[in-house]
Formats: C-alpha cells, structure tokens, sequence
C-alpha cells in the first residue's frame, strides 16, 4: 500500500540541467537554500526503496544520497535464492534488481558496497563506516538519516553450530554456496532444520535437484503460519514428494556428517538452517534508539525512529498489525520496500503513513501452493479474540475443466461482528495469490456476512472453485478423492 503526496505539500520550480537525472524531475523540485544530506544504512529493499524515492521528491543539488551496504550487492531479491538453488533460475545475479552502478549513474546516489557502519553518533550526526576492502575506518555526517539494516538468519547457540557442513541462507553468495555444493556431487544427504517459509522453499529445491532431504521441525506441526488443518495438507504434499519429515523432533547438535535430534543422530552432508530472522537493531540500540518487538527498531506510522531526523525501515523494525492493532515484527521483502517508500516520501519532504501489516504471503511446495494473511485460528485466540472459523473445499477451477485441482481454504472470523481476522489458502496452481482478495477484504473492515447470513466473500474469494465448493467444520479432514 503506498501513499500519495499532495500537489500543495511540496512547491516545486524547474531549477537547471538535472543531466541523467532530467527524465526523473520533469516538474523540477523543491527549491532550498542549501542541500541536505540523507545517509543510508543499507542497501537492499528498505534503504535503497527509501534512497530512490526521496531522489525521485528532491534532485542532487537539494539532496545528497549516500548509502552504505556492507555486502557487495544492492537491491536483490533474497526470496528467490531457492528457486536459483533449485535450477529453476538461470544466473544468482538474475536476482538483482538494480546494482550499485545504476543507482550511482541514473539516481545520483552514491552507494559504497563492502562498507559496514559500525556505529551512529546522534549527537554528532555522524555515522562510523568501515571499508571491509581497505581495512581502513572513517567517519560520515548526515543531516537526515535511515536505518535499513535488515536481518540475519537465527543461529541458536547449539553444539557444533559453526561446522563447516552448517549453513544458512540469507544472502546471494549463501545461496551460490548452496548451488555449489549440489552440483560438485558430494552432497548425497541434506537436513533442513526448520518447516516454515525458508525451511519448505529450500526442501523443495533439494527435491528437484534429487538430492534425498529430511525436513526436522522441533514443533508439532510445519507452516506455522497454518491452522493444523491447512498445515496437513502440506505436510502430505512434502511427504509425497518423498521428503523425510520429523514434525516434534528439536535438534540438539551436531557433529561432522550427523546431526543430533532428541529422536537420534540423522546422517547430512549438508545442513541448511531455515528457523527464522533475527533482526539487526543493535546498531541502532546502541545508538540509543528505542527497540521494541524482538529487538526490532521501534518507529511510528511515518517510519520515524525515537530521535529527530532518522528513520528506520524494513526487515529490522516493529510494525503494526492491522487486525490486533498491537505492536509484531514481520520480515518480508514487499513490507520492507512499502516501508522504505513511505520513509522516503517523508524525508523528500512529503507526508506519507504506513498503516500497518498483515504478514500476507504465499510460498509454494512444488505443485502445492500456500497463501495466508492476517491471523490463524490458534493467533486470534491466543490475542484473546473471540474467534470461529469455516473451512471450504473446492477446485481451483470448474470440475469438468482441466486442471481443476483441490484447494482449501479457511476464514477466520470474530464471533458476533463478523469481523474478518485472517485467512489461509492451500491448493494447486492458481490457489495461493486468491489470498490477495481476502487481505483486501481484511483491510477494508469487511465483515464475514452479510445480512440474513449470506457469506459476504463467497462472491469475491471462489469463482472457479466451481459448484462443488462445500464449506466443512474446521478439524474435520477433507472428503475423499
């Protein structure tokens, strides 16, 4: 959801030969006395979204852009790095949107790559940087300033952790690692450690390169993101593709060639952690920055941080969720590039909200698609809403046509006022981006019926699930067939 700006926010005035930039600031922009400086800490989704749009509000001469990221990319799309793993993408840096070259030469920012900042000084408006190349140290002022530090993969403090066989996946050169690997051969065995999001995307790319994977989840269930009953559903499909799934099993350890569960060792020559994020914001705490959920950077609906002039935005802040209207840390590429939108709009000058989140999202399980928004069943409950729900039974198109594979789909709903909480969707082709509409339904305040009891979503959420789309209590299994 992105924000507009209007006209009378912003005066703006042709002002000189803008050179590649011309094409950007066709209207000119904002004419002030003297020129700014926005540094940037980071420089994927959050920064660099924030970094363009402030450019596209205010040109070079009103606003100088730094940007500091300490890997040596810019702007890549980390949630396609199972899909290279799997073969089904043609080089790593496909996944790149835009490199450090194109924002310097058609944006005007000056993006350092292999530059970590390691501390902010509020007071002093500066940033210290260090060049990971050189070796060497400097220190940066800033006039304005935005923290897009991001996440990292969650390590828990387990015995032989830091094995060589131990990986995690986060950025390119993890997932060029991973391919490297697969293909020399040697890997015969993997473990995945985890069956969420990350867990199940790169499950699915060892099953397509025919490398045999077990799949350990300490919890009772995989797709936590599910109701036990959606959550089955895929769990069948993982099984079926011949995965070896350990649901209640935590890992323990591991030792060269084993890894330690408390059901017994598993034999793995690769290891790919995939137990969630951890987000960055002990830069920002150390700054003296209020921290809030999980450590994340606290801000407010503008992305303004708890000190004059410096924003935060992306996979390293709390944000606000649009149902329970309580403070949650989400980390997913299309919140961080909204967010950095938002944040940039505002330090362009203009006057832009996020509203929150919903933590929408849709994965896939080879020919099994998974979408959900908003709260599950067990979430809603546990927020201490008085919450039902209805599950639904269809196919993805009409019966007779081809391709009319099976899809479900639960709505959970507050008891009394309808009120829409949240929904999940499993099911073939075409299943999962059906969860849009309901996001959308959620956003607007829509109510689960409407008058004399008729469902209010039947109309907008199942075309094509054709006539035989039957609602059944949840916990009850599917019909057969």
């Amino acid at each position: 959801m992105s924000a507009s700006v209007a006209p009378t926010e912003i005066v703006v005035t042709p002002k000189g030969d803008l050179g590649p930039c011309r094409s950007m600031y066709p209207w000119g922009y904002a004419e002030r006395m003297t020129s700014e400086r926005l540094v940037v800490v980071g420089g994927d989704a959050a920064g660099m979204s924030a970094a363009s749009q402030a450019r596209r509000m205010r040109g070079p001469d009103d606003l100088e852009i730094v940007a500091f990221e300490r890997g040596p990319r810019t702007s890549y799309a980390a949630c396609g790095i199972p899909y290279r793993v799997a073969g089904l993408v043609g080089e790593m840096d496909d996944l790149v949107a835009r490199t450090p070259e194109a924002f310097r030469t058609r944006q005007h920012i000056d993006v350092h790559t292999r530059h970590e900042v390691t501390g902010i000084d509020l007071a002093a408006r500066t940033v210290e940087v260090h060049d990971l190349d050189a070796g060497a140290s400097r220190t940066e002022g800033f006039d304005t300033l935005l923290v897009g530090t991001g996440a990292r993969p969650i390590r828990p403090p387990l015995p032989g952790i830091d094995l060589p066989f131990v990986h995690t996946v986060h950025t390119l050169d993890d997932g060029e690692a991973l391919l490297a690997l697969t293909k020399e051969g040697d890997v015969q065995r993997v473990v995945v450690v985890g069956g969420g999001f990350i867990g199940l995307e790169m499950a699915e790319a060892f099953v397509l390169q025919g490398v045999p994977t077990t799949m350990v989840e300490a919890t009772d269930q995989i797709m936590r993101t599910l109701d036990a009953e959606l959550a089955e559903l895929v769990a069948a499909a993982v099984l079926a593709e011949g995965v070896d799934l350990q649901v209640g099993n935590p890992v323990v350890g591991f030792e060269p060639g084993r890894v330690l569960t408390e059901a017994g060792p598993i034999d793995a020559d690769l290891v790919v952690l995939g137990i969630g994020l951890q987000p960055n914001g002990e830069l920002a705490g150390a700054a003296g920055l209020e921290l809030g959920v999980r450590g994340a950077i606290r801000v407010d609906d503008h992305q303004r941080a708890t000190a004059d002039g410096v924003y935060a935005a992306g996979d390293c802040v709390e944000s606000r969720h649009l149902v329970t209207g309580e403070p949650t840390y989400v980390a997913l590429g299309t919140v961080a590039n909204r967010q950095g939108r938002v944040a940039g709009i505002n330090l362009g000058g203009g006057d832009a909200r996020f509203p929150g989140v919903l933590g929408s999202a849709v994965t896939r399980f080879c020919d099994l698609e998974i979408g959900h928004t908003g709260l599950t069943e067990v979430a809603a409950v546990a927020a201490g809403l008085d919450a039902t729900a209805a599950v639904i039974d269809g196919k993805v198109r009409a019966h007779y046509f081809p391709g009319a594979d099976p899809i479900t789909m639960k709505l959970v709903v507050e008891r009394g006022t309808g009120r829409l909480l949240g929904g999940q969707i499993v099911g073939g082709k075409g299943a999962a981006k059906r969860i849009d509409v309901v996001a959308t339904a959620i956003t607007a305040g829509l109510r689960g019926r409407a008058g004399r009891g008729r469902p209010l979503l039947r109309p907008a959420v199942l075309p094509g699930l054709g006539p035989g789309a039957h609602r059944r209590p949840p916990g009850r299994p599917p019909p057969a067939g």
